[in-house]
């Protein structure tokens, strides 16, 4: 088995993965100030929880957009497996292009998209990831990921009006039973949701409009509120929260025969 990671600036995602299947996955928070002996130890207790016995893991590999925490991660995963993770990053000596301007520049995240798309759907696909930001891949089925969008996350659009209007309470990413809510609650609910979920519809058929192919793309959701989000973007083909980790260890098979280790 091998365990895979997928840092991203708010979670952590984990994913215990024999061949293709993920036998287990967990979650953390990324932005918890962690010792090296901290995350060794919290890694170690989910490993127990979900019953995988750590000499049971034979390979590791990261996928990480927040640098500080990556040097952290890699070396409890060393103490814990006793294995070098391989890094999935715009480094890696992996089977997919990056053609735009600045390639280095591409986070890892978006790299495991690429190569999760290659693999798997093989077709043209535009990957919607609803993290920390929003960010919509732009690839084609031969892996070539030409570009995108960022856009700022559900949450952290959330965060920042609760933040500026002292008198909003802050409250859960929940659709309301109505469109036009009678309580404040509710008003808040449906401006974060269905006004999320039109933006995000509008931005996959204006990218739709540009794609320089004559094949439709399929568009697959990814992320932790893609299942959230499923019921209310009309043009979501596909959902699977876990597609970032399939890249991730897709890119472990790679590495794992060119041999190549970068990042921490």
């Amino acid at each position: 088995m091998i365990i895979a990671f997928d840092a991203g600036n708010t979670e952590t995602t984990i994913g215990i993965f024999a061949g293709d299947v993920m036998r287990a996955s967990f979650r953390i928070t990324t932005n918890s100030p962690r010792t090296v002996d901290e995350t060794s130890v919290l890694l170690a207790a989910l490993l127990d929880s979900g019953g995988i016995k750590t000499k049971s893991i034979d390979g590791a590999a990261i996928c990480s957009v927040v640098p500080q925490f990556t040097a952290t991660l890699a070396e409890a995963c060393r103490r814990v497996t006793g294995s070098n993770p391989f890094f999935v990053d715009a480094t890696a000596d992996l089977p997919i292009t990056l053609d735009v301007d600045e390639p280095l520049t591409v986070g890892a995240d978006r790299i495991a998209n690429t190569l999760a798309a290659h693999a798997l759907l093989e077709r043209d696909a535009i990957v919607v990831d609803l993290g920390t930001a929003t960010t919509y891949d732009c690839i084609t089925a031969e892996g070539s990921f030409f570009g995108g969008i960022i856009q700022p996350g559900v949450a952290s659009s959330a965060e920042t009006l609760f933040r500026k209007t002292s008198k909003l309470p802050a409250t859960a990413i929940v659709a309301p039973a109505k469109l036009i809510g009678t309580r404040t609650e509710e008003c808040i609910q449906s401006g974060v949701v269905y006004g999320s979920a039109e933006s995000i519809d509008g931005l996959v058929r204006r990218i739709k409009a540009e794609w320089p192919r004559k094949s439709v793309p399929v568009v697959l959701a990814t992320g932790g509120l893609a299942e959230v989000f499923a019921r209310h973007c009309k043009e979501f083909d596909q959902v699977d929260p876990f597609f970032t980790l399939k890249g991730v260890r897709i890119g472990f098979e790679f590495l794992s025969v060119t041999g190549r280790r970068t990042g921490a």
